[in-house]
């Protein structure tokens, strides 16, 4: 029997049948396109927008400066992030090994971010992940997570928001960074 003679209402069903028995198995893996994340270590409850359209996930980073350590190349910056549970404003500066530099070329010309590894909690698991640094303090997120992020943690729905609430604690499994799956070439750094 060819696709002309089962007919297209029965091939829409099954394919519409298969989708729902696959999207129940993975129901408690589904987030929206805004979540609240938690910044590790601190604790720090954010709005997080999941941003298909981006590779690398980004964190609001004020007053980066680059620099070397022991030959070393790092970067210390503040987060200077609002607490969404508490209300209150966390600032802390930090200074953490420069993973690597982003270059990014757009209508405004080109723009050089570091990039380091940090840990942010979405749903009840850790992710250790790639951020570039930036002021988004004009962005309504002050985190963005990127394609890298979104395809740990499961499916996106793109037409909702807030699906799964952070509840991580140290028995949290950590989905750690991989350098296997790194796409970009590093820009050199000067």
């Amino acid at each position: 029997m060819t696709l002309t003679h089962i007919g297209l209402p029965l091939l829409a069903a099954l394919l519409l049948s298969t989708a729902s028995s696959a999207s129940a198995d993975d129901e408690e893996n589904v987030f929206g396109w805004v979540e609240k994340a938690i910044v590790q270590p601190w604790g720090v409850e954010v709005k997080a927008k999941l941003d298909s359209g981006a590779l690398t996930s980004s964190l609001d980073a004020r007053e980066i400066e680059r620099f070397k350590r022991d030959g070393e190349r790092w970067v210390r910056f503040r987060l200077k992030l609002e607490d969404e549970e508490s209300g209150e404003v966390f600032s802390e500066r930090l200074e953490l090994p420069l993973y690597r530099s982003l270059r990014l070329r757009g209508a405004g010309g080109t723009d050089r971010r570091p990039v380091v590894l940090m840990k942010v909690c979405l749903g009840d698991t850790v992710y250790e992940e790639q951020f570039s640094l930036r002021d988004r303090g004009d962005m309504n997120y002050p985190l963005l997570l990127g394609r890298r992020t979104i395809g740990h943690l499961g499916l996106l729905d793109v037409r909702d928001t807030f699906l799964s609430e952070p509840t991580c604690d140290d028995d949290s499994p950590l989905v750690k960074h991989d350098p296997e799956e790194e796409e970009v070439v590093e820009e050199p750094d000067d």
